[in-house]
């Protein structure tokens, strides 16, 4: 693996009270960029596995940028608006995809060799992704493969930074 990653960095825009792309793969020493887009302040941050962090409070039309440099899962929140939330996932191999509209994902360019396949679904439980694992050997005659996830549910609720409910204020525009 690369010792740092170069390019221009990926990005997690705020914009309409969402993150964008909801869920973005990057390989571990990535740099996201978090512009906010939106005409009111932000206060992202993750406090899960791959990579915690606390971008604090900032406003419209600035970015804040986190590295991500361990391989992990990170769910990425905005501590004012509950409704936020992305998915970082840094992975240490230069063979990942996304998947497309339609559910499906080509990775190009694998040398032959023994590979161990994973995938991640943001409502799959362990278990479920565990189970669609495979090992395999890749070769210049590699059929396509196919693999189904059935998973469907939403997401759970997320606390703020401070571990606590999020407050609703009635009269909150923003």
């Amino acid at each position: 693996m690369d010792s740092a990653i170069t390019g221009p960095p990926a990005r997690l825009v705020q914009k309409d009270k969402r993150f964008s792309p909801h869920v973005i793969a990057v390989r571990v020493g990535t740099e996201i960029e978090f512009p906010n887009q939106d005409p009111f302040f932000h206060d992202v941050f993750s406090i899960y596995r791959g990579k915690p962090f606390d971008l604090g409070l900032y406003e419209s039309g600035t970015a804040r940028k986190v590295k991500f440099s361990q391989p992990g899962v990170s769910y990425i929140f905005c501590n004012i608006h509950p409704e936020m939330s992305a998915a970082v996932i840094a992975l240490t191999t230069p063979y990942f995809a996304m998947t497309n509209a339609d559910g499906l994902f080509q990775i190009g360019h694998v040398p032959p060799g023994h590979y161990k396949v994973e995938f991640w679904h943001e409502s799959a439980t362990e278990a479920e992704l565990a189970s669609l694992a495979r090992d395999l050997e890749f070769g210049p005659d590699t059929p396509v493969l196919t693999f189904t996830l059935h998973s469907s549910d939403p997401p759970p609720r997320h606390l703020d930074k401070y571990g606590q409910e999020y407050v609703q204020e009635k009269s909150k525009s923003y």
